[in-house]
């Protein structure tokens, strides 16, 4: 059946027999204000899940970190018993305190506790894929100089135990990921990319070229939305708003690429998945290539 998100094309993951839409959904903005507490409108975000699996999307990306649990929660209400294709990628290595603060649970207990708490809230005998956020005190949204081997061989026995069926890392270098290739195979990397931010732009080739999924997180700029006349004046020409150009050339970039922008309304959620179907012409790929540049100067 044809549906709006089945525009963007499938990947899957190596290694295993998931395979996904490219245009999947974030769930982080389904939780309170700075993604802590219940939302304002709960009603709405269970509507927001329910149309993004009517749409196509069978990707969700989430964490029990995330509210702390009000996402989980709100996505088992909405969703459960869940379709046999649709696929939840959870993370762990985070925790929030009573004022909302992000905090590192990286030690190997809190790995196992937040795995249960994935599971308990969800609903699930089993997570699909796990993400380790490798968690830099120094810049929480940028990957830092030190070992993760001692919190990927915790999933790893997690995965032996049958509790995680898949490994995946977030916010991490070409480095760590090797070294997390020597405990266990990966299939996917969250990390910060976006037009303007452009950083791993040789890590992204790396990955593409060994099969690996690319999931951009802040792919929209995040809690400071994208700012660029460039991107305004490319997405005018293409009659479509902003976010939208900004996600389909994001899909044009690579085609390891999964896109889980997040939103709490339905109307948005339209929007984002319209994205899908823009064909971005050579001419405004190559003006959206310079925005990066832009960025920086």
């Amino acid at each position: 059946m044809s549906t709006p998100a089945n525009l963007a094309g499938t990947f899957t993951f190596p290694g295993t027999d998931l395979t996904v839409h490219r245009m999947g959904y974030g769930a982080m903005q389904l939780a309170g204000p700075h993604v802590f507490g219940p939302p304002r409108d709960r009603d709405e975000a269970v509507a927001v899940l329910r149309e993004a699996i009517e749409t196509g999307i069978d990707h969700i990306d989430t964490s029990d970190f995330y509210g702390p649990h009000v996402t989980n929660q709100i996505i088992k209400e909405a969703l459960h018993p869940y379709r046999d294709n649709l696929v939840i990628v959870t993370k762990l290595g985070a925790r929030r305190d009573e004022k909302g603060a992000w905090l590192p649970a990286q030690s190997r207990q809190e790995l196992i506790d937040g795995a249960h708490s994935n599971l308990r809230n969800l609903g699930l005998d089993a997570l699909d894929i796990v993400n380790l956020r490798a968690f830099n005190p120094d810049d929480i949204s940028r990957p830092g100089d030190f070992s993760i081997a001692e919190q990927v061989s915790t999933l790893a026995e997690l995965k032996q135990q049958g509790l995680i069926r898949h490994i995946g890392l977030s916010n991490v270098s070409a480095k760590q990921l090797k070294e997390a290739q020597a405990i266990a195979p990966i299939v996917c990397i969250q990390n910060l990319y976006n037009v303007a931010l452009r950083e791993d732009d040789a890590f992204l080739d790396q990955l593409t070229a060994e099969g690996i999924a690319f999931v951009p997180f802040f792919p929209l700029g995040g809690f400071t939305p994208l700012q660029s006349s460039t991107l305004d004046d490319v997405a005018k020409s293409l009659n479509a708003t902003p976010m939208q150009t900004a996600l389909a050339w994001l899909l044009h970039r690579a085609p390891n690429m999964l896109l889980i922008p997040g939103t709490s309304s339905r109307g948005h959620l339209r929007e984002n998945i319209a994205a899908a179907s823009i064909n971005l012409p050579a001419e405004s790929l190559k003006t959206l290539d310079g925005i990066a540049a832009e960025a920086r100067a």
